[in-house]
């Protein structure tokens, strides 16, 4: 089952409506995008928690790294360039960091707040190869713009 993107902004958007604080967004969304799409095996964000540094927040699945540095894996690429990082072969990434060994595809997406600070990076893992694509990429950037644009 994919996810329907269409339907799941607008769920999203209903539950959080109002909402300001940064770690119950993500934990909202976590949980909802977690439970909307087969392919997806964790599902979470790591927080920008000091400088050049993501900690853990809010997820879904199994454990998941505690720290990460912006100049590691897949989620410090994100962090550290701003872009969205599709990975169709974790291993085939230089520096992947192997939280869980079922996990076999990656996209991880900057998170911004309204004025353009990172508040972190959301994380999604798939136990398929090639799980993911600018379609996901773009559906979720506008998920995550729509929620977090004036998240503190």
């Amino acid at each position: 089952m994919r996810a329907d993107y269409d339907e799941l902004a607008k769920t999203i958007a209903s539950l959080t409506e109002g909402e300001t604080d940064s770690v119950a967004l993500m934990a909202t969304i976590a949980c909802e995008l977690h439970h909307a799409d087969t392919r997806f095996d964790w599902t979470g964000f790591y927080r920008v928690t000091a400088p050049a540094l993501l900690k853990i927040g809010p997820y879904q699945g199994g454990h998941g790294c505690l720290v990460i540095p912006f100049d590691r894996g897949v989620c410090g690429a994100a962090a550290r360039t701003g872009e969205v990082q599709i990975v169709d072969d974790v291993e085939a990434f230089p520096g992947h960091i192997a939280c869980s060994s079922s996990t076999r595809s990656e996209i991880v997406l900057p998170v911004w707040d309204g004025s353009g600070r990172l508040l972190g990076v959301l994380d999604i893992d798939s136990d398929q190869p090639g799980a993911f694509d600018a379609a996901d990429a773009e559906a979720l950037g506008a998920i995550l713009e729509a929620s977090f644009r004036d998240a503190e």
